[in-house]
């Protein structure tokens, strides 16, 4: 059986749920990736491929909002308690509970403000659409659905990470995984 790393006073649900965030945004990541490869996942609007311009922003998109989800993995695992030693600046130092916990939130916020005004925007009709057949619509709805997800995740491992170093600040600062320095294996 597959041995998923975390810290040992994580919540296994937290554990898991920390390594699905990643996974429920990779399907419309790869979606964007085929509409820039020029796969069939629209109906052709006769404008075209996408410009240079356009294809930069959608694959960074995909980048971005993929590092995005990996960094909830700090929630569970030892770089979420101190900060990896190849970081300018920070490298070796706390992670501030309240900062990561205050940044968690605000990406949850940010999340559900998207959703909400994707389904606004939807219901009113703002925009011009995605031309498709219903195969493609009902590809585009299985690779974006998912996201739904990323925003609820987030909370609840926040929130378990929250209570674990909540418990820490009590006790005296509690233990720091990954003080001096840390084995090679443990940034994987």
């Amino acid at each position: 059986m597959m041995r998923i790393k975390a810290l040992p006073d994580v919540p296994r649900w937290a554990v898991l749920a920390a390594h699905a965030v990643p996974l429920v945004t990779l399907p419309s990541g790869l979606w964007r990736l085929a509409l820039v490869a020029g796969l069939p996942v629209t109906q052709d609007t006769g404008l075209g491929p996408l410009g240079f311009g356009e294809s930069v922003y959608v694959v960074s998109l995909s980048v971005v909002s993929e590092l995005l989800a990996f960094l909830t993995l700090g929630l569970v695992r030892s770089w979420g308690e101190v900060f990896p030693r190849w970081m300018p600046f920070l490298g070796g130092r706390r992670v501030n509970p309240a900062a990561a916990t205050g940044a968690a939130l605000a990406g949850v916020a940010g999340l559900c403000a998207i959703a909400a005004w994707g389904a606004y925007a939807s219901y009113a009709g703002l925009g011009p659409g995605i031309p498709a057949t219903p195969a493609q619509d009902a590809l585009l709805v299985a690779c974006y659905a998912p996201l739904l997800a990323w925003p609820v995740l987030l909370a609840a491992v926040t929130v378990a990470y929250r209570r674990r170093r909540r418990g820490d600040e009590r006790r005296g600062g509690g233990r720091q995984y990954g003080a001096g320095r840390p084995a090679a294996s443990s940034w994987v």
